[in-house]
């Protein structure tokens, strides 16, 4: 009888610890991370009143089974769904970290480690990414100063903010390149300037200067040359001291062809006398006309030369229609003029295109102001002499300079230059500092060699200038020589094609952001970023024999399996994590309250196993009355 009531007992008691199981899991239905737990009973133990007999063959009597009397239930175990995936909340805060698989997050109160799925973290005043429930610090691997990667080692708090991480380091540059379309039409390339390109670079403090190149045409098809002009300092916009800047090297002093023109001041004057090999000109009469002076000559009309009709294009059929009589001479301007009767006078232009040669007419000289110069060839010596090559009378270079080209030969290293028969002066040779020649492939205007490296290597010489400075290489192997409507795009930009060498200004850290393998990695306002650690895992033999420590917090035993100390990359058993998002609990709400029914008839039942043997126990009691 009294059995009865002790297995009743124990049926309440059991009932009510999963009763108490099942108010847990709900009550943490919206704990980060939570996970579910369950209850199994398992029978309590049973009193043999009857031990089993076996089977008798000498009397044949058979066996009897054990009678046993069961004396109530009791938990069998309490396991927890540690392997349920709960569903993802998103929070947008880049430290909220949601991890997939079966890792668990390290975490640490300074003596020991523990071990959470929950990834609500936060950084603390120390600049420690830390737990926002109990503060306790998120444990990871440091970073190898030599590789800047993560080092897979014992695991220690991960100091994400301090002083080190707040801002990255400056750098000089290193590598620059040359990019664009270099179009020989281009009328800046034959100017005295030429195409202006600017170098952007920084020194190692992370102060940025700016190098001045020009690109210049030596003339010859494919040819040009490139110069180091200047180089600024963009904080001041102030060139760099001269004694820094005559230590900077690109290239070297050279003498280069060039095909600068520069036009003249005052208007040019033809000069000279026309004269012919053929035995008239214009006519018969082959009386010499000077250019300028209206000269009497009788114009017949008779026997146009060659010369004249290659000049003007004067046919016998146009000195026929002028008839005879009147003048004939030649302007300023080279027009022909033949003076008739009113009615026939007529004025022929030089043909457009036609060159000024001796075969045809003989031009001796261009009168400048009051400077008569021989057009050809002249040289300058370094004292500023000026020799004609073929031969004439010399300008004396103050003309030149002031009167009516305006520069001086002698201040622009100029060592050659030529004056053309149409009053121009063109600039052919001249010295040059910090130069290097550029060409180009005449036939398919692709680069072919700077200072004579076809691999498109030169080298900006800066170190030597000042120790902050770096060599900075130029790779100008993509440039090209093509017609792109007289418009040059060619440009600088500094760094390899690949980004590497562009050099940088000290940054500020401007974000934080953590990948799917739990690296941490720093972003900074000058382009760069910065791997800050690595947050570690830990993978048990058997999670479900952790032990629950309250605060989301499990801690190892020894049926979970040990921890190593170091953990492991969370990638290593196909997991990942997941940033700006939360696990959210496993529990299943149906299913609780399903077991919650079950739970509520079981202790029910037990309740009156309870209330009958009580009856049955009173009846016995009412015997004695």
């Amino acid at each position: 009888m009294m059995r009865s009531l002790f297995s009743g007992v124990a049926g309440l008691r059991t009932h009510q610890t999963k009763m108490d199981v099942i108010g847990n899991n709900i009550a943490n239905v919206n704990t980060t991370a939570y996970k579910s737990q369950s209850t199994t009973f398992r029978d309590l133990m049973y009193q043999t009143t009857q031990a089993a007999s076996g089977a008798n063959a000498e009397t044949g009597v058979g066996g009897v089974n054990a009678k046993q009397i069961g004396l109530g239930v009791q938990v069998g175990a309490i396991n927890t769904n540690i392997k349920g995936q709960g569903s993802a909340q998103n929070t947008g805060n880049a430290f909220d970290i949601m991890i997939t698989g079966e890792s668990f997050f390290i975490v640490s109160n300074g003596i020991e480690n523990f071990f959470t799925r929950d990834g609500s973290f936060y950084v603390d005043g120390a600049g420690n990414l830390a737990m926002t429930s109990s503060g306790y610090n998120v444990m990871g691997w440091q970073v190898d100063p030599e590789t800047g990667d993560p080092k897979a080692d014992t695991v220690s708090p991960l100091q994400v903010m301090n002083e080190a991480n707040m801002t990255y380091n400056a750098a000089a540059t290193t590598d620059a390149r040359m990019t664009g379309i270099l179009d020989r039409n281009d009328t800046s390339v034959n100017s005295t300037s030429g195409r202006i390109i600017n170098l952007e670079f920084y020194d190692q403090m992370g102060f940025l200067y700016t190098a001045r190149f020009s690109v210049h045409s030596t003339g010859a098809e494919g040819g040009y040359y490139v110069t180091l002009d200047d180089i600024l300092d963009s904080g001041t916009g102030q060139s760099i001291p001269k004694e820094q800047m005559d230590l900077v090297t690109f290239g070297g002093t050279m003498e280069v062809n060039t095909a600068i023109s520069r036009s003249c001041t005052s208007t040019p004057v033809l000069s000279g006398t026309l004269t012919t090999t053929s035995t008239t000109y214009p006519d018969a009469n082959n009386v010499p006309l000077t250019i300028g002076t209206e000269t009497t000559n009788n114009f017949t009309g008779a026997g146009i030369t060659p010369q004249m009709q290659a000049v003007y294009g004067m046919t016998q059929a146009d000195a026929d229609a002028v008839g005879a009589g009147g003048n004939a001479y030649i302007d300023a301007e080279g027009r022909l003029h033949v003076t008739a009767p009113a009615s026939a006078a007529k004025v022929w232009p030089m043909r457009s295109g036609v060159e000024i040669t001796d075969a045809n007419r003989n031009i001796t000289g261009v009168t400048i102001g009051a400077v008569n110069l021989v057009p050809g060839d002249y040289t300058v010596a370094a004292d500023g002499t000026i020799t004609a090559a073929g031969g004439g009378a010399a300008p004396a270079a103050t003309d030149l300079a002031q009167a009516y080209f305006g520069f001086d030969p002698v201040a622009e290293n100029v060592t050659a230059f030529r004056i053309e028969k149409d009053g121009t002066l063109t600039i052919t040779k001249k010295i040059v500092d910090n130069s290097t020649n550029l060409n180009f492939n005449p036939q398919t205007g692709l680069f072919d060699n700077v200072g004579g490296n076809t691999e498109g290597l030169f080298t900006l010489g800066l170190n030597a200038a000042h120790g902050k400075f770096s060599d900075i290489n130029i790779n100008f192997s993509t440039v090209k020589n093509l017609n792109n409507g007289g418009s040059s795009t060619i440009g600088a930009a500094k760094g390899t094609a690949q980004g590497l060498g562009t050099g940088r200004k000290v940054g500020d850290m401007i974000g934080i952001s953590i990948a799917r393998d739990g690296i941490i990695t720093a972003s900074y306002d000058n382009g760069m970023s910065k791997c800050l650690g690595q947050i570690a895992t830990a993978i048990f033999a058997n999670a479900s024999g952790l032990e629950k420590q309250g605060d989301n917090l499990y801690s190892a035993t020894m049926n979970s399996g040990d921890f190593d100390g170091i953990g492991k990359d969370i990638t290593a058993d196909g997991g990942y994590m997941q940033s700006g998002v939360l696990e959210m609990s496993n529990v299943d709400l149906s299913q609780e309250f399903t077991e919650m029914i079950t739970t509520q008839r079981g202790f029910q039942a037990n309740s009156r196993i309870i209330t009958v043997s009580d009856s049955l126990l009173e009846e016995l009691t009412n015997l004695k009355r």
